[in-house]
Order: C-alpha cells, then structure tokens, then sequence
C-alpha cells in the first residue's frame, strides 16, 4: 500500500546499532548502545552499512557473518499530538522480530515474507514524541538452538535449521557469493492515525466473462464519519459507488464489483497489447491508486507430458531468464528494477521467473510487469530444503501465501504459482523413494484452490508430470532445470535428445562482464580465472569440486580446441574472449533448436538475468544491469517475429521463419551464401506470408531448389561455402530479420585481419550508429564503446558483409569512441569518427591489415 498523509512515520529519520545477542532485550536499555548508524526505511542492515561506507553499489563491503551474528535495532521517534487509536502495519521485516511502541512490545514477527498489523493506543494528548523499536534477533543465534531434522540435507546450504524459518536463501547459500543476509524492515511499515481519512488495506481481483472484464474490490478505510456511506471504484473509466459499511474492527470496510464493459485483454507484448486499468478509490479527502488490473485468461496444457501456456486461447513460447533483486543489499531499487524489466521487453522476451531463493518482490516490480506485458512465474519461498509438516509451519506458509496473492491477484503478470525451488529435485537426487511432500503436494494446493482457484499452481521447479513414473530429475517432460549444455558439459548436441518441455532454469556459466567492467572492478584482465577477489564472484554449488568457471573452460577447450589454461596464462583478454563465445555457441545452439515448432520445447528461461555482484556470475546483465555477451544471443532468439537458421544434419540447414504477432507479415525472405573470397554463388528471393501466430519451415536445398551441401556434411571435395545471410523485409522494404550463420563450425582459424573497418554516424536528434563490415567472415563480431551502448554486438558478419547498429546513450560523450574486434581476428579496429574522409578510413583498413599480431 501506498503511504498516506495518515502516516505518521513518513519522513521518520531511523538508526540502527547492533548488539550482542541477548544483551538488549528491551528499547529502555538502548542508552548504553553508543555506535549507531544511520537507516532507511524500508531497508536493510546492509544497506545502511554500505551507506555509512560511502561506497553505495558495492556488495561486497558488508560482510554476511557481522550481519547474521548480532542482534540488530531499528528505532526512530516521531512527533504526534493525536489522541485516540494508531494502527501499525508492517508490510515485511524479516524473520524474527519484535517491535515496541514507547517502549510497549506490540507485535512480534516469526516470518520475513508475512506482513502485520496492530492496534496501538495513542498517547494521553499534548505535544509527545513516540518511539518505535524494532529489535531483530540474530539469525545465527536463532539456528543454534535444535529442532528436528528434516528428511534429507539441502546440498545449497550448510544450516540445515533454515527448514524452519520463513526467510531468504539471499546470503546462506554459497552460490550467491559473498552477498549479505538481509536483516531488517525490508518492506514499508505504517503507524496510522486512525482520525485522519486513508485507505488502510485493498485487494483486487480481476477476471474476464466474454467481452466484460469484472474487478472484484475489497477495501478497509479509516478516519471516515459513518455516515459517509458510499465509496466510488473507479476502473479506468468505468466506476461504482459502493456501500461503506463498519466492520468487526472499527474500520469502514467497501466490497464490491466494478464492471468494464468491452474490455481490451492484456497480452504478454510478444502478442499483443499490455492493456492495463488503473483502480483507484475515492471518497471524502481520500483518492489512493490501487494499482493495475488487467484483464486476460491463462491456461496450461499438460498433455502428453508438456507444460504449454496459453494467453487468451493463444499459446505462448515463453521465454526468459530467472530473476535476482537489482539492489540484493536494501533490497530497494524501483529505478534499477524498471530499468531492467523495460530492457528484457525490449529484447523480447516475454517471462521472468522470481525463484524460491530470493524474496517476493515490490508492488512496483509487479506494477511494471503488467505494464510491459511480462509474464511472471512466481515460486513460493522455499528451496532444497525438506518444509516441515507442522501446523504451526503451514500456518506461517498459509499466511504468507494469502497475503502475496491478495496483494497481486488482480495483476494480469502472474501466469504461475510454483511450490519452490528444486523442492523436489533435491530429495529426488539423494535418492529418497518417499517423494511426497505434504506442504506443496496437498496443502498448498488446498489453499490455493480456496483463495486463487483460477490460478495455474506446479508443485515444484523441477517437477515432473502429474501423471506417470517421471522423477523430478528427468528433463523430457514436465518442468525441466537443464543443465545438460553447461554444469553436466554434455555435448552441443545432447539438447537434441533432451526433448525439454520447459525449462525454468537452464544455461548456467560463470559469464564474464566487459573488458571495460573488468578493468574498473578488479583492475587488470589478468585477474580472471584465478585471482581470489575474482573467484569469489564465480558462482559454485556447495561442496563441489569445481566451479561454473571450470564448466566455460570445459566449451572453450571442446569447441574452439585451445586449451583455455595456455590461453590465460599468454593472452588474458583472448582467454576472456573465448570464454564468452563458448557461452554465445552454447546458447545459440540450445535456444535456437528450442525455439524451433518443431522441437516441442514451449519455454526456456536462462540462469540468471542478472549478477548479484561484480565478477563473472550466472547474468547475461552485469550487476550493473549492462549486457554480457550471451545477451544478444538471447535478444536475436527471442524476437517475435524472428528467423532460425539451424544445421539438421544430413538434411543440411533449416530455416524456420516464425510470427508471434497478431497480424501477418508479408514479404520476402532472401538467402545468400558466401564463399570464403566473398563471392555469392547462391542467391534467392522467395515471396513469403507469414500468418499471425504461425511459422513456416524449410530446408535451405527446397528454398534454393537443389542439393548444396552448404554445410559439407557429404564431405565431396574442397568446402564450397564460408557463410550464409538470410534476411526477412516486408513488403515496404523494411529489414525485420537478418541472420548470418558461418559454416564450418566454431573452431575456426584466427586471421591476422579479417578487415574490420567500423564508421560511426549521427543520424538526427543524438541519435548514433555504427556500421561495421568486413573483407573476410567475421566470427563474433564485439563492439566496446565509451558513453554509448550497442544494440546488438558479439554477432557474425560474412565475407563482404555489414551490419549497422544503433546505439544507445549512457554518458556524456559527444561522440562515439570505442574499438571493434572479432575472435578470429588478431587485429581489433578503432571506431573512426565521422569527420574522417571516406579515403582516409579506406587507409585506415588497408593499415589495420599490416598491424602486428599482437597489436589491438
């Protein structure tokens, strides 16, 4: 809920201090307390260090043990001169907590992921200041004391006590790296005067019955004469009065439905328009925003072992990545949270999974998802380990549950409700024969077809099918975690066996961030593979042997035949490069061939989106939010309307042409292939109508009209082609899709110039591009500018080829400076300004031939 002018605690200055544990157990014994720190509210423990550091954006100055080992207050006082009755409301603090008002213990909090109310009894009248207090206990002494063990260890934690506690996993578990524990009110607290008009509580519940969208309004109101009798809902622009009536509580309490009559659906934005209504609530002195509703349907199809999402009747190919908080330290970040939501729209994907390691996320989070149109797989906060099966326990769950669901039913996001991470997987994989687990088997789904009927519920990610003899582990159906390509450093190929349905997690590689971010973070390229302040970044499951950075090794060395150790010792920054392409070759060929109508998959979401903190974590963005090489791998896959180019073996290349958009694309689709001097032996048009969510398929030999081997699986003599260009335009001539695949394979012979040449160019209204092109093919062609980000970069070029790219502004530089290189290219090349002659940068080419090897 938003704050209100009944809020008295807007605008509170806090500090917080820590104790030994137990040593304060009251606000009245804090005067011995003498090192306190200023706080934000809502905030963290860390992220008020990290303020008092002066060091804001770094995760690793506040360090996880000082964190969880004391015992942690929250205080403030505000100025009141009200008489009568406060309600306090704490939307999240973490688990356990006790909070006091003028030093009376007023509630008392068990769950991180619960919020809370009280009743409080003001002051005896007068100009009075109030205290509030929050104490919270310290987590590692919380997990000393014993409880029963659970059926099976968690392999992501060593403190197996956090079966059960109601908290993150953010800052336990080693694969999050040198993270902090999050301790403190992390989420808004209110002490409301219960005289002045506000909204106290609202959920909203929205649904669609033919043409008519329906929201279903429930609503606690304060501060409000009874006889003020209606309340107007507004939906947009339709509204109703609705009677206020009293409740058990005092309170005035509204419920009702508002009708929409011919409403618009909302569509994932790879489909459709994000058709949302704003709610609101109006009345005398009060006008509080509710946030969206929209309005659509979900279904999932789980036949013959799938799990097929479908939007309004639509089916969706989702795909994605798995999200971490943009600020993991306050775990505050509206700004960074919109920045990175408005990128993965605009690189069309289309779902992001919160997963059960984190915390659920902010209203604003959910607000911009429905905005951008962004489905959301929400699982619920549990993971690894076994959730105990107590009353007191599912109590806490059930709480929970209810309260994340009325705060986001009406939001047309959410597509999923999942029981947790790797719930399942975890006993599955240690062998357990007894699989069920009364928490997410039966009593979840009890609950949920109580509060939220209507809403898609998986026990688990992984899980296997509803029906048969499938374990959580098996990847060919249900909801798969593949790591086949990747932590099991199986083959490219072994996808093709897999038969992943969906994947909600998948991909997983120690990626490293740009050189000019490494550069800034550790200082030197040199650092990378073996330095510890480098290590410490790279992600590693608990008790393993290796780590995700041996596993990107493992592709270089398959892949391109070098030995990535050689490498790093001679040439760090050609150890980096590498090691970014087998990432960009291992997602290529992975979402490629899933995107494919063909292969059955309809998901896939990436593991991560985003970096925890500096290093060569899990993200295709940086922690930062900047993109990593696989990013634009994933950008090309995931367009809407988009073109594959994949290698069927025998049968030679496939071309897949594909149309999720609500109208039809009509055009031409153009093949060219090039061999390794530039010639073009082979181009041909073909007029093509593409139908609104549909796709077509070739084989390259039927669009040409006879045998080529383009790929030289026949092996008859001397390869023929270096490289293939397929573009799509529609009718006006506009480029939808252009796709360049280089025959061969990715092991290919590094040039001492494949004859880069990259010219910037203003283009109106500061807007820049670059057009780059190449004598020779180009093998992943990266752009590293100052103050500009490309659009698309770590591409292919074919001999003769070009590519112009736009840029995006992120400084204040007046023009565009930066290098372009390729990996199978010695020689890297300057961005040359505009102001050069054409003659000049044609000597600018011919000189960067004659540069030494082991120039840049």
């Amino acid at each position: 809920m938003p704050r209100s002018s009944a809020d008295l605690l807007v605008g509170a200055r806090w500090r917080c201090a820590a104790t030994e544990p137990g040593s304060v157990s009251d606000p009245d014994a804090l005067d011995t307390v003498t090192e306190w720190v200023t706080a934000s509210v809502p905030g963290t423990v860390g992220g008020a260090l990290r303020e008092s550091q002066s060091d804001a954006g770094r995760t690793k100055s506040v360090a996880s043990a000082s964190v969880e080992s004391s015992d942690w207050w929250f205080v403030t006082s505000v100025a009141t001169t009200d008489e009568g009755s406060w309600l306090l409301q704490f939307d999240g603090v973490t688990a356990f907590a006790d909070v006091w008002i003028d030093g009376v213990l007023v509630a008392s909090a068990e769950s991180m992921f619960t919020p809370g109310e009280v009743n409080v009894t003001a002051g005896t009248g007068g100009d009075k200041r109030v205290q509030v207090a929050i104490r919270f206990h310290s987590l590692s002494a919380t997990l000393s004391s014993r409880r029963p063990r659970g059926r099976w260890r968690s392999s992501m934690v060593r403190e197996q006590g956090l079966r059960w506690i109601r908290t993150t996993m953010l800052g336990m578990a080693p694969v999050f790296g040198s993270v902090a524990v999050p301790v403190g009110p992390w989420r808004g607290i209110r002490l409301l005067d219960l005289g002045v008009a506000a909204v106290v509580s609202a959920d909203k519940h929205a649904s669609v019955h033919g043409t008519t969208g329906r929201v279903a309004v429930n609503a606690r109101l304060t501060g409000l004469p009874a006889s003020t009798g209606y309340v107007t809902v507004r939906v947009g622009e339709h509204s109703r009065q609705l009677a206020a009536v009293p409740g058990p509580d005092g309170l005035l309490e509204v419920s009702g439905v508002v009708e929409v009559s011919d409403a618009q659906l909302w569509w994932p934005h790879t489909h459709g328009d994000a058709r949302t209504y704003p709610v609101t609530v109006e009345t005398e002195g009060v006008s509080e925003h509710l946030g969206p509703v929209g309005f659509r349907t979900v279904e999932v199809d789980r036949s013959d072992g799938g799990f097929r999402l479908s939007v309004n009747g639509v089916g969706v190919y989702c795909r994605g990545s798995v999200w971490v908080p943009t600020d993991p330290v306050s775990l505050q970040d509206d700004s960074g949270t919109t920045r990175v939501l408005e990128r993965l729209a605009e690189a069309g994907l289309n779902m992001i999974r919160v997963p059960g390691t984190m915390v659920y996320e902010s209203d604003h989070f959910w607000d911009e998802c429905a905005r951008l149109g962004i489905l959301v797989w929400q699982d619920m906060m549990l993971a690894t380990l076994d959730p105990p099966d107590t009353d007191e326990f599912f109590e806490l769950v059930a709480a929970e549950v209810t309260a994340f669901l009325r705060r986001v039913h009406g939001n047309p996001a959410l597509a999923v409700l999942c029981g947790g991470s790797e719930t399942e997987q975890q006993p599955t994989m240690l062998g357990l024969v007894d699989q069920h687990i009364p928490l997410i088997h039966s009593r979840l789904p009890e609950l949920i077809s109580e509060v939220a009927p209507e809403l898609e519920y998986v026990t688990s990610s992984p899980s296997a099918p509803l029906e048969g003899d499938q374990l959580a582990t098996h990847v060919g159906s249900g909801v798969a975690h593949y790591f086949g390509v990747g932590a099991y450093r199986r083959p490219l190929a072994d996808v093709l066996g897999a038969r992943v349905r969906f994947a909600t997690e998948s991909l997983a590689f120690a990626i490293p961030p740009s050189n000019a971010v490494i550069e800034n973070e550790f200082g030197s390229l040199a650092v990378a593979g073996h330095h510890p302040a480098w290590k410490a970044a790279v992600p590693r499951d608990n008790g393993s042997s290796w780590d995700f950075e041996d596993v990107r090794d493992h592709y270089v060395h398959t892949l391109f035949g070098e030995d990535p150790r050689a490498v790093r010792w001679s040439d760090p920054e050609r150890y980096l490069d590498l090691g970014r392409a087998a990432v960009c070759e291992a997602y290529a060929s992975t979402l490629g061939y899933w995107r494919r109508p063909d292969s059955r998959c309809d998901g896939a979401l990436t593991l991560a989106l985003r970096d925890l903190e500096p290093g060569p974590g899990w993200g295709v963005l940086d922690w930062n939010g900047n993109p990593k090489a696989p990013w634009f791998i994933l950008r090309r896959s995931a367009k809407p309307i988009a073109l594959l180019v994949t290698d069927d073996g025998m049968d030679g290349l496939r071309l897949d042409a594909i149309n999720e958009a609500a109208h039809p694309v009509v055009g031409e689709i153009r093949f060219r292939a090039h061999s390794r001097t530039g010639v073009v032996p082979v181009d041909v048009g073909l007029p093509v109508k593409v139908e609104a969510h549909s796709s077509l398929t070739w084989s390259i030999d039927s669009l040409v009209g006879r045998f080529t081997d383009l790929t030289h699986v026949f092996q008859f003599g001397a390869r023929t082609y270096d490289a293939v260009t397929v573009t799509l335009e529609t009718e006006d001539g506009e480029m939808v899709d252009e796709v360049v695949h280089l025959l061969g394979g990715p092991a290919r012979p590094r040039e001492r110039s494949v004859g880069l040449v990259a010219t910037a160019r203003n283009i109106g209204d500061d807007e820049w591009v670059v057009d780059v092109s190449t004598d020779a093919a180009a093998q992943y062609v990266a752009l590293e500018l100052q103050c500009f980000e490309p659009e698309d970069s770590w591409f292919h070029l074919a001999p003769n080829g070009r590519r112009t790219v736009r840029l995006r502004r992120t400084g204040q530089a007046t023009k565009v400076i930066g290098r372009v290189r390729a990996l199978n290219s010695h020689t890297s090349v300057a961005v040359t300004p505009p102001s050069v002659p054409a003659t000049q940068s044609s000597q600018s080419k011919r000189t960067s031939k004659k540069t030494s090897a082991t120039g840049n």
